[in-house]
This record gives C-alpha cells, sequence and structure tokens, in this order.
C-alpha cells in the first residue's frame, strides 16, 4: 500500500485521480475547520489518517488533555486508529512550529516514554511516533537503540521516516539506513514516510525540505520493507508541490517491484 501526505496545494485535484490507498493529514489543521475536504477524501473509498505536529512529546510542558480529546473525536469521525507525532520537541510556553530533538539519554528514554504513555492514556489507545531529523544532538546511545527503548518503554508504535534516517546520516555519519534497520523491530512500526531532501550550502547540511523526489535507495528500501514485512509506504510532499502527474508517478515508483 502506498499514501500521500494531503496538502492545502492539492485541494483543487480530483482525488480520485490520485493513485494513492490511503492519505494523511495534519490534525491541528482540521480541528477548528470546516471537515467537508477530509469526508470528500474518505468518500473517495479510502483511509484518512492523522500525523500531527504539535503534541510536543519531548517538551516539558505538560501533555495538552483537551488537545488530545479533540485529536480522538477527529480519530472517531475519520474512522482511523492512526495518529502519530514526532519524537521531539515543539515548544513549551509558546508553539514554535519546529522540532527540536530529545538528547539520546537513558534518563530522557524514561521521562519521554512516560510523556508518551499519558497522551495515550488520554486518547484511550497507543499512537506512533516518528524518528526525526536533527541537526545537533547529545547523547551516547545510538539513535535506533534510543527509538527503541522509548516505543518498548511506553509501549507505543513507531511511524519510520526513512527520509530522516537518510539525512541524519548524510549530515552526522553514524548508522547507514540498511544498519538503521536491522536495529528497529519492525512488529512495532506502524507504516513508513518517505520524502525528498536538499543540500543548503548556507549551512552545509542536508535539509529536510519534502520537496524533491525519493532517493533511489530510500525509495528502495521502502519497497523492500513493503514485500518482506507488509508495511505501507506514504509520499510527503510538502513544498514545491508539483503537479499530480508527477505525484502519481513517485507513487507509481513506490509500489513499482523493481528499483
Amino acid at each position: 500500500m502506498t499514501g500521500l501526505g494531503w496538502r492545502r496545494e492539492m485541494a483543487d485535484w480530483d482525488r480520485h485521480a490520485v493513485q494513492a490507498d490511503f492519505f494523511e493529514v495534519v490534525p491541528e489543521n482540521w480541528l477548528r475547520r470546516d471537515r467537508a475536504p477530509l469526508h470528500a477524501l474518505r468518500a473517495t473509498g479510502r483511509p484518512v489518517h492523522l500525523h500531527g505536529v504539535s503534541l510536543n512529546l519531548g517538551g516539558q510542558s505538560p501533555i495538552d488533555t483537551p488537545f488530545l480529546r479533540d485529536v480522538g473525536r477527529l480519530m472517531d469521525e475519520l474512522g482511523t486508529p492512526h495518529y502519530s507525532d514526532h519524537l521531539a520537541a515543539s515548544g513549551d510556553a509558546h508553539q514554535l512550529y519546529d522540532l527540536f530533538p530529545i538528547p539520546f539519554t537513558a534518563d530522557e528514554v524514561v521521562r519521554v516514554a512516560d510523556r508518551i504513555r499519558a497522551a495515550q492514556d488520554v486518547l484511550g489507545r497507543r499512537i506512533a511516533v516518528e524518528n526525526t531529523t536533527w541537526y545537533t544532538n547529545i547523547g551516547p546511545i545510538p539513535e535506533p537503540d534510543f527509538l527503541a527503548a522509548v516505543a518498548e518503554r511506553a509501549d507505543c508504535q513507531v511511524l519510520l521516516d526513512l527520509n530522516n534516517i537518510v539525512v541524519n546520516h548524510k549530515n552526522h555519519g553514524g548508522l547507514a539506513l540498511d544498519a538503521f534497520v536491522q536495529r528497529v523491530d519492525l512488529r512495532r512500526v506502524s507504516y513508513l514516510h518517505v520524502a525528498g531532501h536538499e543540500f543548503d550550502a548556507r549551512f552545509g547540511l542536508h535539509i529536510d525540505t519534502h520537496s524533491q523526489p525519493v532517493e533511489p535507495g530510500t525509495r528502495a528500501m521502502a519497497q523492500r520493507l513493503q514485500a518482506e514485512a507488509g508495511l505501507p509506504v506514504l509520499l510527503e510532499w510538502d513544498n514545491d508541490v508539483p503537479s499530480l502527474d508527477v505525484i502519481n508517478q513517485e507513487l507509481a515508483w513506490l509500489r513499482s517491484t523493481t528499483t
């Protein structure tokens, strides 16, 4: 199965012509808006999952219980069991609309996992946490081991972002995509994210822009995990969104058995 992150730039597209098996939307964009467009997506016969940006699982402020209850109602309305957010901080006193890394330490495993458990207790269901792109970080625990330890302690799912692994490897070294995936318990993975990224010479870093085609190596890994583990894969294209034809070609490549 291949899915697509649905964005406002796609609002005028013929939904039936999008060659995706499911969609994903940012719940924060819909909690206080007319949800008719979401129901129009559902009316095409395909699921709509939720992927959030503001739960602030890595932050210090209390988990936002009213927000989570709103998310739970939206999940019920859309009939989806899938809600995820990032294994990162996104602001305490104010929503910063960016994702800040969590130190890879044993203390943070306990603290963040307990916050995830608290969120799941409010929702009354499991959530998934996504491994994120980070541009600087500290801590002695390798990232896949940190991710695994948090998921085990929290008893949550993982939304495995293959592009983020590739970006972090290019910027910081460490484990390449194959080696990282080998250390992930795929039984906890809900589905996969893939996207494209760009190199920014101003910073000397690869930036997770979601504005380019998926790299061949990332696509090949997504295809392999679909074939071997039955994991759905979702394409994120958030900036410089191309035409529907280009998106459909990307989706076709992702479901292809050739690389």
